[in-house]
């Protein structure tokens, strides 16, 4: 199993920042990516941006340009710096790892979910 333990969520005023941790430990092996996920209210899962252990990082259309993903793979540890916040970030964000399982597929790790509440 692996354990994923999210942190720095927080409050935060329109175009504040906050930086997301999210460290990994047990029975990791062979990481294919690493990222941070929403959910907005009435709406499913959303990928706000991930990044594979070879350094390539996608963003969703709406964080791209205010939102860095980063990893430190000796800590097996992902961060999120999310700059310019505005209301609609205003959510939990869960962080994922994905790894190789089987041969016929891989396995996803959830964390339990940090809130991040953007007010005026």
């Amino acid at each position: 199993q692996v354990q994923l333990v999210e942190s720095g969520g927080g409050l935060v005023q329109p175009g504040g920042s906050l930086k997301l941790s999210c460290t990994a430990s047990g029975n990791i092996f062979s990481v294919n990516a690493m990222g941070w996920y929403r959910q907005p209210a009435g709406k499913q899962l959303e990928v706000v941006a991930t990044i594979t252990t070879g350094g390539t990082s996608n963003y969703v259309k709406s964080v791209q340009g205010r939102f860095t993903i980063s990893t430190d793979n000796t800590k097996n540890t992902v961060y999120i710096q999310m700059n310019s916040l505005q209301p609609e970030d205003t959510d939990v964000y869960y962080c994922n790892l994905n790894q190789y399982g089987t041969p016929l597929r891989d396995d996803d790790y959830w964390g339990q979910g940090t809130q991040v509440t953007v007010y005026s």
